[in-house]
């Protein structure tokens, strides 16, 4: 009797394929990774600007900034930021004191009407963005003029 060898893969084959394929992954994932925060920080950018007109309007037509948010009719996904918490809110004319108000380096406070932000990736924030807790902070600063990375903010 004699045997035919049959067409397929051997385990050491199979060995090395997994292998490679693994290791292409452990370079792709990261830079998957970074694409999905850089998109993230950017639908937050979006969000904030598409709030902050929301508030301009509001205040045209009311004459003052809101209580809170949920005064401008927006649906409630528009309310929370793409890692899930919602946006920050604070209006500036009731607020007491410069504890609360979002603050960087010489600049308190860094908006004269409200602060709008995400508390970023990781979900918490303090107050100043030179804080290590607020560098991945989405914030408005300048009355609207800058929007974007806290750790970037100047």
């Amino acid at each position: 009797m004699q045997y035919e060898k049959t067409k397929g893969f051997s385990l050491l084959e199979l060995m090395i394929a997994v292998a490679i394929v693994g290791i292409l992954a452990s370079f792709a994932y990261p830079a998957y990774q970074a694409h999905i925060d850089r998109t993230n920080i950017e639908l937050s950018i979006s969000e904030i600007t598409l709030i902050s007109g929301k508030l301009e309007t509001f205040f045209i037509t009311q004459g003052s900034y809101p209580p809170n948010l949920n005064n401008l009719n927006l649906p409630a996904d528009v309310l929370r930021d793409p890692w899930d918490n919602p946006y920050e809110y604070l209006n500036i004319s009731t607020t007491q004191g410069n504890g609360q108000l979002r603050k960087n380096k010489d600049q308190v406070p860094i908006n004269t009407d409200y602060d709008l932000y995400s508390k970023g990736k990781d979900g918490r924030t303090a107050s100043p963005l030179t804080s290590a807790l607020s560098q991945d902070d989405i914030v408005r600063g300048r009355n609207g003029s800058y929007i974007g990375l806290a750790k970037d903010y100047h």
